[in-house]
């Protein structure tokens, strides 16, 4: 497989890596769906592409699977859709052997940079912008550098699980339901043998058939909606059947294992020393407050919890590109019909233009794909977006809009909460901290909530406890962050950047 170019020699705190020559016609952001469908539609139009992404093997989250040396004879039973991953697949090797794209593997893009259009490319009636330079750590830990230069630049770089903290959320056994489902996905390993279930939104019933058909025992599905979202917007659904009928499988399945779904509930406390071994689940009421005297005890060794998915979109946002308030509380980028952010040269597609699932990933991909590959044309010999790939683009995006109202946070789940409750796991700030600097400092947003508090300011950098922090600073409406580092970079490779 092809690597960087630009491996560092000498010295790796003052070495300067050489930008890969010639420029690529465009550079994709995230190896998922969104990022794959773009990529290899985007060479299959005579684009050369490169193709960065921190994980070791494409699919991203969605299509997260196991290294060759764990010999998975059937890793399709964990996924459904599993047949449009493998063409996607097929189709970047081709690529790949044709040197019409080039796959970085474990290479974290940290910073985007506009750069002068690359000679050659400005001619008249193109769009495609400024070009870009990519500065990206290389390996896990981050033990090298490389800067690619790109004419034009397709962020897919996916989402992240939000968490609303309770009582007990920091015990082992305690991780969010993307982690169980990597855990499983990408390690054949289980969280535990008996798992509850809680989350609000698209990944419940998906994660908890995915851990019965591994063997775990499932005591329940905790789901804080109540599904009566989806009936305002009949239309909606009958216009996707499919996703109608991946409910119903999974729905089969867990009943097959006499798994229970609570509807309107959610698990308010975890109990356990050195490990969690049992929870308390809750009713709630419309606006997420628990309903005393509903409460339920129920034994388990792990829980799989989340709240929703947060679209990854810093690097974006730092360019001042627009974002929208999506219906589940999170901001997504905005783009045109074509994919384009308002930031000349930068498209995005799937999850950071709001939370949608893998289908109307790949739609979105090869949208964009050919929406650059327009933008690199002259306009006579620009390719146009097949009607039927723009019709489900809109019918899948209309789901997503729908399935977000259905699922977001109502105010009232700070009701967990106690005076000692962590919520900002990094820097071990509990809720009693928060309310002070709120109530007695007069902090009405989550980074004047930082400034006071450090909420925020660890590793994670907010990911964890931002959307916590907002809601109980009394943040009325989501803001976008702004950071110039969209990942932990090392002091090295800032020290070894040219002068600005």
């Amino acid at each position: 497989m092809p690597t960087s170019r630009s491996e560092p020699t000498g010295d790796p705190a003052t070495h300067q890596d050489p930008p890969f020559e010639p420029p690529f016609d465009l550079a994709v952001i995230g190896a998922g769906p969104a990022g794959l469908a773009g990529v290899v539609a985007a060479a299959d139009r005579g684009l050369r592409c490169v193709l960065l992404d921190a994980g070791a093997r494409t699919g991203g989250q969605f299509y997260r699977h196991p290294a060759p040396a764990l010999r998975a004879a059937h890793p399709e039973r964990l996924h459904h859709h599993w047949s449009t991953f493998t063409a996607l697949r097929e189709r970047l090797e081709r690529h790949l052997a044709g040197g019409r794209i080039v796959h970085l593997t474990r290479h974290q893009v940290w910073a985007l940079e506009r750069a002068a259009a690359p000679t050659g490319t400005a001619e008249a009636g193109r769009e495609a912008g400024p070009g870009w330079r990519l500065h990206a750590s290389k390996g896990e830990q981050g033990e090298g550098r490389a800067l690619v230069t790109a004419a034009a630049v397709l962020l897919a770089a996916g989402a992240y699980a939000r968490q609303l903290p309770f009582p007990g959320w920091t015990l082992p056994g305690v991780v969010t339901a993307g982690g169980a489902q990597a855990m499983l996905k990408a390690g054949l390993v289980l969280p535990g043998r008996r798992v509850v279930v809680a989350i609000s939104g698209p990944l419940l019933l998906a994660a908890a058939a995915s851990l019965t058909a591994a063997g775990a025992t499932v005591p329940a599905v905790v789901e804080a909606g109540d599904y009566l979202g989806y009936a305002r917007r009949p239309g909606v659904l009958a216009a996707v059947p499919g996703k109608l009928l991946e409910g119903a499988v999974h729905g089969l399945a867990l009943a097959r294992h006499g798994v229970r779904l609570r509807r309107s509930s959610a698990v308010v406390e975890a109990h356990g020393s050195e490990r969690v071994n049992a929870v308390t689940v809750a009713a709630l009421d419309a606006d997420w407050r628990p309903v005393p005297g509903t409460e339920r005890w129920i034994a388990c060794d792990a829980v799989a919890v989340g709240h929703g998915l947060v679209p990854q979109i810093e690097l974006a946002t730092e360019l001042g590109a627009a974002t929208r308030a999506v219906a589940d509380g999170t901001v997504a980028l905005r783009v045109d019909g074509h994919q384009r952010t308002t930031v000349p040269g930068l498209w995005a597609a799937g999850e950071t233009c709001g939370v949608g699932g893998a289908e109307l990933a790949v739609a979105e991909g090869e949208l964009a794909a050919i929406s650059v590959a327009g933008a690199r044309a002259h306009a006579s010999d620009a390719p146009i977006a097949p009607g039927a790939l723009l019709a489900r683009r809109r019918r899948l995006r209309a789901f997503a809009d729908l399935m977000a109202a259905a699922h977001r946070p109502g105010a009232g789940w700070t009701g967990w909460l106690r005076p000692e409750t962590e919520v900002c796991r990094c820097e071990e700030v509990p809720a009693q901290r928060i309310r002070e600097a709120v109530e007695d400092l007069g902090a009405t947003d989550a980074r004047t909530v930082k400034l006071l508090t450090r909420a925020g300011m660890g590793w994670c950098q907010g990911r964890m406890c931002g959307a916590a922090v907002a809601c109980l600073a009394g943040q009325a409406e989501p803001t976008a962050d702004r950071r110039p580092l969209s990942c932990p970079v090392r002091l090295g490779d800032l020290a070894a950047l040219p002068p600005a």
